[in-house]
């Protein structure tokens, strides 16, 4: 989150001193994907009722993981603001990189410690893969 949080605020700034028209909109656009992430998983933990792993305390609601789900849109948006600003490709491709070891390394995390099983945080991912295609495409129309 403090990541998403630092790149709405650059994104602001920068497109408010380029004299951007609705500079105002990317960063908006990726608060509300990252708020949606809580009102999409919580649902789905309630209707799913998927207990844990043996590791975690009985109970339901591990089914698909908030964690990574919050890790993905918060990286992927931050990303999705950031590449208009990038002037090269190499920084684009290193940018997407580096977002995709932190998803992979938070996704690995939480199995190996037994958080989750593999298919909650696979499920967050494709939920998270449908939430980014949304705001990426938005935001390619919303600069046209």
């Amino acid at each position: 989150m403090p990541v998403l949080a630092a790149a709405l605020v650059y994104v602001a700034q920068r497109g408010r001193r380029a004299g951007a028209h609705r500079w105002w909109l990317p960063p908006l656009a990726a608060a509300l994907a990252m708020a949606l992430v809580p009102a999409l998983v919580v649902p789905v933990k309630e209707l799913v009722a998927r207990p844990g792993t043996s590791v975690m305390p009985p109970g339901t609601g591990y089914y698909p993981s908030g964690h990574t789900a919050t890790a993905a849109v918060a990286y992927g948006a931050a990303a999705l603001l950031l590449f208009p600003w990038l002037r090269s490709a190499l920084a684009r491709r290193g940018l997407v990189a580096l977002c995709a070891v932190l998803d992979l390394g938070v996704g690995f995390g939480l199995v190996r410690r037994g958080y989750h099983w593999p298919l909650d945080v696979i499920a967050s991912w494709c939920l998270c893969t449908v939430l980014l295609t949304a705001l990426w495409l938005f935001l390619a129309h919303s600069q046209e």
